[in-house]
């Protein structure tokens, strides 16, 4: 079959290579996997079937259950309306990644085997302070045990694995290729496997070495056993940045957790982070959901394409970095200014303060800062609860806040110059209708209006707070605004006072200070009362019409 052209009516070569194949998915409750899902049953509406990998609940929620769940997700409201009968096309497969054989029943494995074109793999523990062991289990045995399945996929024509383009964060160049593992993967599992849990942890640190987390690590220790199939399977690899809301669809802001920069600017929104250490110059990249999805579905068809006629001489497997910054970066010190006007403009709803504070490119002023306006205000709202009877609640939300903040200060802190001449020259090779539906050329993004619709959209998805709330939030706001500005002025004039009662020369200086206010201000008043005649006469005949 001629996979870069279009004989159907779609005009789509992307969506034509997807008729009558079926896809198998795993990570498809995640945020990427949902938005997944939701693009291929609406932009390719002739897929056979998706598969996807959903793992039991411990508490005994049918894995059918998670998936209506799943489907009922607002994301899929438009697909319910118009097409309800496109959703039967997705099937359960019973599974966990940390069982052997993935915990696939005999039945399902033959069924995957003789139905499935497509894998996208992107099931994966993303937390930045996972455990070793399951972090192991996760991200890289559980990879393995899906290539394990794939090559028993007798329609297998793409492998895509979803891994981090910060998976070679030790680098401060990262290019579109897999690089030699920091260790031996096979000898880290066997080393690990003996450990206790608490004796891995202990050895966790010792065995990440110079990278920051275990997510890190693992990653890409993971692309490295994909490379290794490379000459078996039809296999690729996609590293996206730092994923955040959606761009234009399912729905514009669209966002369902609160990692990275969501996590942030809901602080800085509520009014509860204050400070964060990061260097405002360095690029922040970060990549719309929507974006990196559009890359996944058109890197899959490319690489058919590629393999159509057998494999390449070389056999190595082809990277696609899905980064914003070698394309159209945004620093961090624009995050913090365009996001601040917006979260001001477009206020939560019953703000603790007024959006404010700023990063901090100094860890120990970074450090004061929290103490000062992080720390000691969440026990001092304690105490206030706790005499009026409330649960107190300020301090463990700031434990989470810190933990959270230092596991990003790695990232807010450290650049890296991502090359994506793979995903340019992708982009080249569609046609121009297929540009248009998976469209993923970050350099049509304007963070300005970008960032507005992920304030919006954090507003809607994240705290669930209606338009119809607005003006009281912006009330509210201009109140915080009020006690923002009195606790400065308070703060600023009991400090001085301290320094008064302590010291001669400061009282001198604040009695000259207060003498030359006195005059300016004198000065103003003659300069008002000599223009009011003009003022006067400019006013007059407007205020008689």
């Amino acid at each position: 079959m001629e996979y870069t052209s279009s004989s159907s009516g779609t005009g789509s070569p992307v969506a034509d290579f997807y008729r009558g194949r079926s896809v198998f998915i795993t990570g498809s409750t995640g945020f990427m996997g949902k938005v997944l899902v939701e693009k291929l049953l609406r932009t390719c509406p002739d897929v056979s079937a998706l598969y996807l990998l959903l793992r039991p609940q411990r508490h005994g929620n049918d894995v059918r259950r998670r998936l209506e769940d799943l489907l009922h997700t607002p994301i899929f409201d438009e697909i319910r309306r118009s097409r309800p009968d496109a959703l039967r096309k997705v099937v359960v497969i019973p599974g966990d990644l940390t069982l052997p054989d993935l915990g696939i029943s005999a039945s399902d494995r033959e069924l995957l085997a003789e139905e499935v074109s497509v894998v996208f793999h992107s099931a994966a523990t993303v937390k930045f302070d996972e455990a070793l062991k399951l972090s192991i289990e996760m991200n890289m045995l559980g990879t393995q045990r899906m290539l394990q399945l794939a090559k028993q996929m007798k329609k297998l024509e793409a492998f895509v694995h979803v891994s981090t383009a910060y998976c070679n964060c030790d680098r401060s160049e990262v290019r579109e290729m897999v690089y030699p593992p920091p260790t031996d993967p096979d000898k880290l599992v066997q080393c690990v496997d003996w450990m206790d849990a608490d004796l891995a942890d202990h050895m966790t640190a010792k065995i990440l070495g110079n990278r920051p987390n275990t997510y890190t690590l693992t990653k890409a220790l993971a692309e490295t056993n994909v490379a290794k199939e490379a000459a078996n399977l039809p296999v690729v690899i996609v590293r996206p940045s730092i994923v955040t809301a959606a761009l234009r669809e399912p729905l514009p802001g669209w966002v369902d957790n609160m990692n990275g920069p969501t996590g942030l600017l809901v602080g800085a929104g509520k009014g509860v982070l204050r400070t964060l250490y990061c260097h405002r110059d360095m690029v922040a990249d970060l990549i719309p959901v929507d974006i990196c999805i559009n890359l996944l579905i058109a890197v899959a068809w490319k690489t058919a394409t590629r393999n159509q006629n057998g494999r390449s001489s070389d056999d190595k497997v082809v990277v696609y970095n899905c980064v914003s910054g070698a394309q159209n970066p945004i620093k961090w010190g624009q995050l913090e200014d365009i996001g601040l006007r917006h979260l001001r403009r477009n206020p939560y709803s019953g703000v603790l303060w007024y959006p404010g504070g700023s990063f901090k490119g100094s860890r120990a002023y970074h450090d004061v800062c929290a103490l000062a306006f992080h720390v000691l205000p969440a026990y001092v709202m304690d105490v206030a609860a706790r005499l009026s009877g409330k649960k107190p609640i300020m301090v463990k939300i700031q434990r989470k806040l810190s933990k959270a903040i230092k596991c990003l200060q790695f990232f807010t802190t450290g650049e890296w110059q991502f090359t994506d001449d793979n995903v340019q020259a992708l982009m080249r090779e569609m046609t121009p209708a297929d540009r248009k539906v998976f469209d993923f050329d970050v350099r049509e993004v304007d963070w300005d209006s970008y960032l507005n619709m992920y304030v919006l959209g954090i507003r809607k998805f994240i705290l669930k707070e209606d338009p119809s709330t607005f003006p009281e939030a912006r009330a509210h706001l201009r109140k915080m605004y009020f006690v923002h500005r009195l606790s400065q002025f308070l703060t600023v004039t009991l400090t001085w006072r301290l320094i008064l009662a302590n010291s001669q020369v400061a009282r001198r200086l604040w009695t000259l200070l207060i003498g030359i206010l006195a005059r300016a201000v004198g000065l103003v008043s003659g300069v008002t009362r000599a223009a009011l005649p003009s003022i006067g006469h400019i006013a007059g005949p407007v205020g008689v019409h």
